[in-house]
């Protein structure tokens, strides 16, 4: 007996194939189990005619056929598609041992290790032997070759059956043996890839004969697949064999093998349009949410333009509240959506350059630099009403001292009036003595004396009346009635006065007699008294300040006044004395008094209890001016607290935006380490936000205690609240370009040390560290990583390259476009070609595809997808319903790619 394992250790070239000794699993010492023969039998013999027919032979038992060679010989041609060696005639055994010898021969010559199979057993017809040869050639030629996933033989046929099987209800195929038994599985596969041949909705679990046939049947008639078992006869307990089961199956596998190109194709598809769909989902979400966030400035702007002037401080405190509530409510949010908004389009542009996908472009409005300028358009509308709110605050502020200041003026002014007109047109001098006359005569001239120190308040009454109204004041009209009305009787009273001095003079050349001391008195007495009046309108005169400086001037000028109390005194007494002289010379010479000074209505007693109350005024205007002083003092230590405040947190937020730059430029660590690092630090400045928080408070503060002006601190809160905006827009951008940086590495399979060497080699080259390079500096970096771009080909080549980093012309190269270009020229990903490939795959070589073909080999959604967004085809040999997937590519990839 010739032993052909020896002779294969000798003759075979290569890796031999040891996975037939893990498929003949078989004891080589017993006998076969006599079912398994018979199935054996039947399957090989079925799976050999099936190959002979094609040569017009066939065999009807398998150990006697094969014992001279010649058909053994025959069937491994049909099978290899090669031609053996010229085969003997001669019927003599030896002639049978040499003829068996070339088909072993031929076999061992295909890498197959042969393990105690004998061209002797073979002719004397060992059904044991002859069988293990046969399945070695099935092994060898129907089943080596198939592979799935990159596993191969029985296993890759199991998995090739466990997906196409998967979708089917009561089928579970783990082995080649009890997964088959109830017949469910053979016409699951072929529903699978023909389902206009099986009803399967209509087998029963439970029958498995009907099953069996079933499939059996439509297999021979429709798929060329004999049958090579047998459903009736078989003990339900009865396990199937392996070796005849694996048979049958490899027939089905080859059968369908023009479908498993589709799957692949389906699957290459299927993975291209996640990516797209994944891509469009955050276009439109990025859309919907730049929309929304535009449509927010575009309703806010106009708020903030709005100048529509209030009448009253508290009107506009109120405006100021609302306005406050706006920027530490309802802003921050905004500030966020839109830090977050570029955050995903920068993401979204980088998933699409890694994908070969053209450059995404937001539509017409809603760019990241349209967002940009209305955001800035927002923010100067935000510094310009925070401005006009104040200013309108002072300038109401002044309208409301302003008027107050014109009725207390026209009310004092208008009491003294009262009368004057009556007393100004009375005849009483027609009737008088000359001594009458005289003391009339004197009596009005101390009357003009009167009339003139009163000339001041009126112009100060029309004075300020004219600043209201230049001051645009809402009650202007009300003003200028009563400024009008006291000009007017100021007119009349100065003609009365005049006409009522003329007549008097006419009757004083017969009336000589005249109290010299009354007439004394009384021009003493009235610029006395009006002093005095004087003196109390300043003492209860209101007044406004800002600063401690105008407060002390306040103080200043009241402490002058009270300086001269003295000598006001002096002459109070010195008037007074006057009155009693006149009581002296009455009683000294018996002179009876009409008991009223015929020259003034002023009584010593009314000075008197005018001096009383302006001496309690005194004390009141004090502590009035000492408690402003405190307010004014108090204001100051405010001011100090939010400088000090205002000075932490503005070298806080200037050294973490300098630090958050060198930590941009910085390699430590993993991406991974430095993300995390850069989380941790993100953390760490929003711990600062009480800080905020509390500059915020001393700020509401400030502007509810009206203070304008701070000089101990150049910043302002407008200014450091767009600072700190700033660093966590900053930061969330740099944590971003580490995330970008990731999904770059991973998608690209760009090892840690690349991404290294890259970033090592453009900070080398960054030498300002402004995080780009400009068009020499990348020149030089491109040089040290080998590229040849300084000769005149070069130029050429970097010109290329400058166009795939820098598409826009702006001469800089960023660290995310650097990165992109390196891992795009050291990796592959799909490409138009490809999906059109595949594409025309699904299409059987047609240039269209139909929706039938893409709902049966894409899943629902994505076939949908497809349907949805494909072009009807109108070229050559065009049917209804034809699709054009090349648009469909174009559209994918863009026309460049094409």
């Amino acid at each position: 007996m010739v032993d052909y394992h020896a002779a294969n250790n000798q003759s075979s070239t290569g890796g031999v194939q040891t996975y037939m000794e893990q498929e003949n699993d078989w004891d080589r010492d017993m006998l076969l189990d006599p079912a398994w023969e018979r199935q054996q039998r039947k399957t090989f013999t079925a799976w050999c005619n099936s190959h002979l027919r094609k040569s017009g032979t066939q065999i009807e038992n398998i150990e006697e056929d094969f014992r001279d060679g010649l058909k053994l010989m025959l069937l491994l041609e049909v099978i290899a598609g090669e031609r053996l060696p010229k085969p003997e005639r001669g019927k003599m055994r030896v002639h049978k041992i040499n003829n068996v010898n070339k088909a072993l021969d031929f076999i061992a010559s295909k890498g197959v290790k042969l393990v105690s199979i004998g061209a002797e057993e073979i002719v004397d017809g060992n059904a044991k032997m002859t069988l293990g040869m046969i399945w070695t050639i099935i092994l060898r030629f129907a089943i080596q070759d198939i592979s799935v996933e990159e596993t191969s033989a029985k296993e890759g046929l199991l998995l090739w059956c466990q997906r196409k099987t998967a979708p089917y209800k009561n089928v579970n195929v783990q082995n080649f043996h009890i997964s088959w038994k109830d017949g469910l599985a053979f016409n699951a596969l072929i529903h699978r890839h023909r389902p206009d041949l099986i009803d399967y909705d209509s087998l029963r679990k439970d029958d498995p004969v009907t099953n069996l046939n079933n499939a059996f049947e439509v297999a021979e008639k429709h798929l060329d697949i004999p049958k090579m078992l047998d459903a009736e006869g078989r003990p339900g307990t009865l396990r199937p064999d392996e070796k005849a089961i694996m048979t049958y199956v490899s027939c089905f596998y080859h059968a369908f093998s023009g479908a498993q190109k589709a799957e692949t194709a389906a699957n290459r598809i299927c993975k291209v349009l996640a990516v797209n769909q994944e891509n469009e989902q955050m276009m439109e979400d990025y859309e919907k949410l730049a929309s929304e966030l535009l449509e927010w400035i575009r309703r806010t702007i106009p708020w903030l333009e709005n100048r529509t002037q209030e009448k009253t401080v508290n009107d506009m405190q109120a405006k100021q509240e609302d306005f406050r509530d706006y920027r530490c409510v309802h802003k921050p949010p905004k500030v966020q959506e839109k830090c977050q908004l570029e955050i995903s389009f920068n993401t979204l542009q980088t998933k699409l350059r890694l994908s070969n996908r053209p450059a995404f472009m937001p539509s017409e409005g809603r760019m990241v630099s349209d967002i940009n300028g209305a955001w800035h358009t927002l923010e100067g509308a935000e510094k310009g009403y925070e401005e006009w709110i104040l200013s309108e605050i002072r300038r109401l502020e002044r309208l409301e001292h302003l008027a107050e200041k014109f009725h207390q003026k026209a009310a004092i002014h208008e009491s003294w009036t009262d009368g004057k007109e009556a007393m100004l047109t009375q005849k009483d001098y027609e009737t008088s003595t000359l001594s009458e006359v005289k003391a009339l005569l004197r009596k009005h001239e101390a009357f003009e004396s009167d009339l003139a120190a009163h000339q001041d308040r009126v112009e100060q009454i029309a004075a300020i009346a004219q600043e209201l109204n230049e001051l645009d004041y809402y009650d202007s009209a009300s003003v200028n009635a009563r400024c009008q009305k006291i000009c007017d009787q100021w007119d009349v009273l100065g003609t009365l006065t005049q006409n009522r001095k003329e007549s008097l003079e006419r009757t004083e050349k017969q009336l000589e007699s005249i109290d010299e001391l009354y007439l004394e008195y009384a021009k003493r007495a009235a610029p006395f008294n009006n002093w005095m009046e004087g003196a109390m309108e300043d003492l209860q005169d209101m007044f406004i300040v800002h600063n401690i400086e105008e407060i002390q001037g306040l103080i200043t000028a009241h402490e002058q006044f009270k300086s001269t109390l003295a000598e006001a005194n002096k002459e109070r007494e010195a008037i007074q004395a006057i009155q009693a002289e006149v009581q002296k010379i009455a009683q000294s010479n018996g002179i009876k008094l009409s008991g009223a000074n015929p020259y003034t209505t002023i009584t010593p007693a009314s000075i008197d209890s005018k001096w009383k109350k302006a001496m309690d005024m005194v004390p009141l205007r004090d502590n009035a001016l000492q408690d402003e002083l405190n307010k004014q003092n108090s204001n100051d230590t405010l001011r100090a607290k939010f400088a000090t405040q205002a000075n932490t947190v503005g070298a806080y937020i200037q050294a973490k935006m300098e630090e958050i730059g060198r930590i941009s430029i910085e390699m430590n660590g993993t991406l991974e380490d430095q993300l995390t690092h850069l989380k941790d630090y993100q953390k760490t400045i929003m711990s600062y936000m009480p800080e905020i928080n509390t500059l915020e408070g001393y700020h509401q503060l400030i502007q509810e205690a009206l203070i304008f002006d701070n000089q101990y601190t150049s910043y302002t809160m407008e200014h450091l609240r767009v600072g700190w905006e700033q660093l966590l827009t900053t930061i969330a951008r740099t944590i971003n370009e580490v995330e970008n940086q990731i999904l770059t590495r991973d998608a690209k399979g760009i090892s840690q040390e690349q991404l290294y060497e890259y970033r090592a080699s453009f900070n080398h080259f960054d030498k300002d560290h402004s995080g780009a390079l400009q068009a020499e500096e990348f020149k030089a970096c491109l040089i040290s990583l080998g590229y040849d771009v300084e000769n005149d080909k070069g130029d050429s080549e970097f010109a290329r390259i400058m166009g795939i980093v820098d598409p826009n012309g702006s001469g800089a190269v960023t660290f995310q476009a650097f990165i992109d270009f390196m891992s795009r020229e050291t990796t592959d990903t799909d490409t138009a070609d490809q999906v059109i490939a595949s594409f025309k795959i699904l299409a059987a070589d047609k240039p269209f595809i139909t929706a039938e073909e893409l709902r049966r080999e894409l899943p629902p959604d994505q076939a949908e997808y497809c349907i949805a967004r494909m072009a009807p085809y109108t070229g050559p040999n065009a049917i209804p319903g034809a699709l054009d997937y090349m648009s469909f590519s174009t559209a994918l990839y863009g026309e460049s790619d094409l």
